[in-house]
């Protein structure tokens, strides 16, 4: 079963979390090779999709946010699109939109960022909008200061979180067939909270970037797990390895109802208005040519299909403006 572990070290600015996806991941990858319009994923864009989800998973669990967080990888390799859309109950989703073949092997910038277009955004979309009010999001590249291309995933969000943020965070990230998890360790802001949450941080905080000793300590042992320990060990293994030196504070672990789990908010109201934005003339064109308009949810895979009375439906639902008074223009 999936389950994330939150916890803190004693006496020090320095927290972590640890997840492993397990039949939430397993349940994604099934929908989408059961998918005939899409098919199963290639190895090197399923393991970046495993590592996407159990990244947000991770940055979700550590905010108050009562909406989605959406990560997003986009460019212009043959991954046009990768997102992984955790909401604030855990539950997620996650698909990749691809054009043309993949090597099994192909390293990040191979999948999309041929030319150095590619980039990495996180999007918090509220749950309820305030008039007025837009979602954050904040866009990093896919390289380096020195413009050098990045090619792992965690180091990506690491720039994210220090360009973004303002805040030390390593990450350990991996996935395969069966897997997708993740380690976060992160130095707490000295005061209030991170742009994530929604507010600004501190620029003492800012300062303080990379010199605090226990944050770069414990840094150091967490990057020290290896990628199939990661896929393979159970948690109480992977933390007793690493810090058995450190007194750390558990908190109770997300399990069962609580873990994080696949859900699909997919519907056919909303295939409806997308149809709705097609336009009346779109919308009959491709009836006529292929007797209904068929959608599949990339996410989960559920088919919506509309025939010729439903799009009359649709598109007579919709309000008709009234046409200008004599004189106007």
């Amino acid at each position: 079963m999936s389950e994330l572990h939150k916890f803190l070290f004693d006496g020090l600015p320095v927290r972590g979390a640890l997840v492993r996806l397990t039949d939430a991941w397993v349940e994604i990858l099934h929908r989408r090779a059961s998918n005939s319009q899409t098919g199963a994923l290639p190895s090197a864009v399923r393991d970046m999709l495993g590592e996407m989800t159990a990244a947000a998973t991770l940055m979700q669990s550590n905010i108050k946010f009562d909406g989605a967080l959406v990560l997003q990888i986009f460019g212009d390799g043959p991954v046009k699109v990768a997102v992984a859309q955790v909401q604030s109950d855990l539950s997620l989703r996650a698909t990749a939109s691809i054009i043309g073949t993949i090597a099994e092997d192909a390293s990040l910038s191979e999948m999309v960022n041929n030319s150095n277009q590619g980039r990495c955004a996180i999007t918090l979309d509220p749950k309820t909008k305030f008039p007025g009010q837009q979602a954050y999001q904040g866009v990093v590249p896919l390289f380096d200061d020195q413009g050098q291309k990045i090619e792992r995933l965690s180091a990506v969000l690491e720039h994210y979180m220090l360009q973004s943020e303002q805040l030390d965070t390593t990450l350990v990230l991996a996935a395969d067939g069966q897997v997708a998890a993740g380690l976060l360790i992160q130095r707490l802001p000295l005061e209030g909270s991170g742009n994530l949450e929604g507010s600004l941080v501190s620029m003492e905080n800012e300062h303080r970037i990379g010199l605090d000793e226990h944050y770069n300590r414990i840094a150091i042992l967490a990057k020290s797990l290896q990628r199939h320990e990661l896929l393979t060990l159970d948690v109480e293994t992977i933390l007793r390895r690493l810090f058995w030196e450190e007194t750390i504070t558990r908190f109770v672990p997300l399990t069962g109802e609580t873990a994080p789990r696949f859900a699909c908010n997919c519907s056919r109201e909303r295939v409806g208005k997308m149809i709705q934005g097609l336009g009346e003339d779109e919308a009959h064109s491709i009836l006529r040519e292929r007797g209904i308009v068929e959608v599949a949810c990339e996410f989960c895979g559920v088919q919506y299909r509309f025939d010729a009375v439903d799009a009359t439906q649709l598109f007579a639902a919709l309000p008709h403006q009234a046409p200008p008074a004599s004189g106007q223009h």
